[in-house]
């Protein structure tokens, strides 16, 4: 029985594992085990068999996944399958850089616009993409029936947008934002806090060096 709630950590993993297999182009064996994903990305096999487990049952011992299935079965676990639109908030470098990444409908998520304060920038067109002015954020939204926002301003600017966005209709908040936003219940806030990534980088980096003198 595939286990259809699962931990957060593993929910993160299953990505990694997705892209391994769809990077092997045409070294893509016809089966693929746990153990051998767990090789190449340098993880305990256990750990990558018990994801795999909670998301397919189609894994034989000895045998391992039909590779092509296993890919299926991850892009439809993860709802890359189901396109959601999605807009920018914040057109500064990191707002332009997430607005011409192409990987994100790969990963279920089309951003359609951006938005900025700075009027010299608004109207400029991105890859096919326009950054607009705010006073056109909330028409767009629900118009478009747009669920998913991306906060990418600064902290002290954050929480205002936050509140605009819930209030024109967003469901779920992508923060990059260094603060804390304040959301009612039922709103999703995932916040990619660089600082604390490269805090853990660097404990790391730290802790292997010790190891070695």
């Amino acid at each position: 029985m595939v286990n259809r709630s699962i931990s957060k950590q593993t929910l993160l993993r299953l990505p990694l594992y997705l892209n391994y297999m769809k990077q092997l182009g045409e070294n893509t064996p016809e089966h693929i085990s746990a153990t051998t994903i767990a090789e190449a990305l340098r993880l305990n096999h256990v750990v990558v068999r018990k994801d795999l487990a909670a998301v397919s049952s189609a894994g034989k011992p000895k045998v391992g996944y039909n590779t092509e299935a296993l890919i299926a079965e991850l892009e439809e676990f993860l709802g890359y399958n189901d396109v959601d639109d999605a807009i920018i908030v914040g057109a500064g470098k990191l707002g332009k850089a997430l607005l011409t990444y192409g990987g994100f409908k790969d990963c279920g998520m089309n951003i359609v616009a951006a938005f900025d304060i700075d009027e010299e920038v608004c109207e400029e067109d991105y890859s096919g993409k326009r950054i607009l002015t705010m006073d056109k954020l909330m028409d767009l939204c629900e118009r478009m029936r747009v669920r998913i926002g991306i906060i990418a301003v600064p902290a002290e600017n954050a929480q205002a947008i936050c509140n605009l966005l819930i209030e024109s209709g967003i469901l779920a908040i992508w923060n990059f934002a260094p603060v804390h936003l304040d959301v009612p219940e039922g709103i999703l806030v995932h916040n990619e806090n660089l600082a604390a990534s490269l805090a853990l980088l660097s404990k790391q980096l730290k802790e292997k060096f010790d190891a070695n003198t």
